[in-house]
């Protein structure tokens, strides 16, 4: 049988960095709690219980050899997966078998290593969210003085410009890095609590002395890499941690989406595409097409996150009391998935972000098209000041902009309303031309760019120095 033959995540095989589906692979998260148990026998051995040098030398020895084939056998007898393991690591360290998870319960070992591989795949995350803001930033510094049609509704309104579009792209992406941030400053250690997390199998261990406990704990959490624990939890943390997690991971996803969005449409404008590569098919059928397929894909993939915040949430809600098991197989579907989508989908808006290809004649002939219509107050206010009178000249401009819409839809041919307002005796005096400067249109939208460039976006650039650039190979 090959792997052909069977089912496999499209989010490793085709979508997420093989980085990020090590995180959440088997061998990195058993390493994880091989971790958590050499760490917690440490620190018994340093509280004053009687394990030996000897037999962490023998743990530190044999921490990377783990036998899934044993460990897999171990499960099917036992029908618990940490025990396994445990047993697996006892037969490869027979010396140290005693003294493995001493006092502990499983979620001493797998909600702490949850902990930190969720700590380290937001790491990632930000790093990818930096290297998305990084890209908008260089095309919006570029672009910032280019005007376009802005659109509201989806109807052609007042001019923006193309950096200024954007700039609201890349502001939604330095919130969500601000919740990245928010949720790595609040994410804290489980703790070593014991079966129900009121910490008295260690108590018992350590002959009723509170303090060591205390500073059993504390030892863990630090060889962990955290310097806060929480300060209640039953057996488990709460799951309303893994639904804020998760939550953040969606509001990435709406970011993504608004994005991604946003390109499919102005790709059937014709005034950005998607890069596309140069033998890259768009239709197996019509051979002239040229699908936004990377921002459909970054689409789906977003939707997919989004739909999952709900069901987190719908996890922590269940819990009943101190705990439930309803979560473990929840969270092994929804955590990694949700990490390993929402990393796809930046790398994605990474790479067309780098490779946005506009088209200023596109954007030029639309927005000429659309101006005269958005000038008309420009156009009211200058015939007054040449001395017209305002009710009248509104009049004759309501039904000149009237007529040429009309014209538009029913004959299928561009606006005339400038021609008729040039052959309109009650305008003569007015230079259109100069009106119908579109820069005159854009208000502060190019120093609205340079100053978000300067203020928001270059300190995040200064942070991630090291991590921009990353080079970015989609496998489809």
């Amino acid at each position: 049988m090959s792997d052909h033959d069977l089912f496999r995540s499209p989010l490793v095989t085709r979508y997420a960095s093989r980085e990020m589906a090590e995180l959440f692979g088997e061998r990195h998260r058993v390493r994880t709690w091989r971790e958590i148990w050499l760490a917690l026998a440490e620190a018994q051995r340093k509280a004053g219980l009687r394990i030996t040098q000897s037999q962490l030398q023998e743990l530190r020895r044999t921490i990377d050899r783990i036998d899934f084939d044993r460990a897999a056998k171990h499960e099917k007898r036992l029908r618990h997966d940490v025990m396994a393991h445990v047993h697996a690591w006892g037969d490869l360290a027979p010396r140290a078998r005693g003294v493995l998870h001493l006092g502990a319960t499983s979620a001493d070992i797998v909600d702490n290593a949850d902990l930190m591989i969720m700590r380290d795949a937001l790491q990632l995350i930000a790093v990818w969210l930096a290297n998305a803001i990084d890209a908008l930033a260089a095309f919006m510094e570029k672009y910032r003085s280019l005007p376009a049609l802005g659109f509201t509704h989806y109807q052609p309104a007042q001019p923006t410009t193309v950096g200024k579009r954007a700039a609201l792209w890349c502001a939604d992406f330095v919130r969500d890095l601000g919740e990245i941030d928010q949720r790595l400053r609040e994410l804290r250690f489980r703790g070593i609590k014991g079966a129900t997390g009121t910490q008295a199998s260690f108590l018992k261990l350590l002959r009723g002395d509170a303090r060591k406990v205390i500073s059993l704990e504390n030892e863990v959490a630090r060889s962990c890499g955290f310097d806060r624990i929480e300060p209640i939890t039953g057996q488990t943390y709460s799951r309303k941690i893994d639904a804020q997690v998760v939550s953040t991971l969606g509001q990435i996803a709406a970011s993504v989406h608004k994005f991604a969005n946003d390109i499919r449409l102005l790709s059937n404008l014709k005034e950005i595409n998607e890069p596309f590569e140069e033998s890259q098919i768009g239709s197996s059928a019509m051979p002239y097409k040229r699908n936004p397929i990377l921002c459909e894909r970054a689409t789906g993939l977003a939707r997919f996150v989004i739909s999952l915040v709900p069901s987190a949430l719908q996890t922590a809600a269940e819990q009943w009391f101190e705990r439930t098991l309803d979560d473990s197989a929840h969270k092994r579907l929804c955590i990694p998935e949700a990490f390993l989508a929402t990393e796809a989908m930046l790398r994605i808006v990474s790479h067309v972000a780098r490779g946005l290809v506009v088209f200023p004649p596109m954007i030029a002939a639309r927005l000429r098209a659309e101006l005269p219509s958005i000038a008309t107050e420009n156009i009211l206010m200058a015939a007054t000041s040449a001395g017209g009178d305002r009710q009248e000249l509104h009049e004759r401009l309501r039904r000149h902009a009237i007529a040429a819409a009309d014209r538009v839809k029913t004959e299928g041919v561009e606006s005339d309303l400038l021609d008729r307002l040039k052959s309109d005796p009650a305008f003569a005096n007015i230079e259109l031309d100069r009106v119908l400067d579109p820069v005159a249109y854009v208000g502060r939208a190019p120093e609205q760019v340079q100053d978000f460039l300067r203020k928001i976006v270059t300190p995040i650039r200064r942070r991630y120095a090291d991590d921009l650039g990353r080079e970015i190979e989609l496998d489809v």
